[in-house]
């Protein structure tokens, strides 16, 4: 049994978020849990927020499945679009902020 995630154009470099994808990938659900609750990076409490989601996914089509036999199947970070802004410079001149934003998929499965 699976069960599908996403959260979409989140306001986090595609970069920074595979750093905590990269980590949590493949554990147990409640090692997963333990694990983004003790990371200090902007990306942890997001995933956090987004398995939990995926769970709440599980239990909505099979409430008999304990968290203990979840675990993260695939979790992966892909890029959304790009937000440009221009900053002001001296003499006149203006150089580009980029804003990236990020599109955060996560998949749950059973173990069997």
């Amino acid at each position: 049994m699976e069960a599908k995630a996403i959260v979409r154009f989140l306001m986090i470099s595609p970069r920074k978020a595979r750093l905590v994808a990269d980590e949590v990938r493949g554990f147990s659900y409640p090692e997963a849990i333990d694990f983004l609750n003790s990371m200090s990076q902007k990306a942890a409490p997001l995933m956090l927020k987004l398995i939990r989601s995926a769970r709440a996914n599980v239990h909505q089509s099979n409430e008999k499945i304990k968290d203990q036999g979840l675990y993260v199947k695939k979790l992966y970070v892909d890029s959304g679009p790009v937000l440009k802004r221009w900053r002001p410079q001296s003499k006149g001149r203006a150089a580009p902020v980029l804003k990236k934003t990020s599109h955060i998929t996560v998949v749950l499965g059973t173990e069997e």
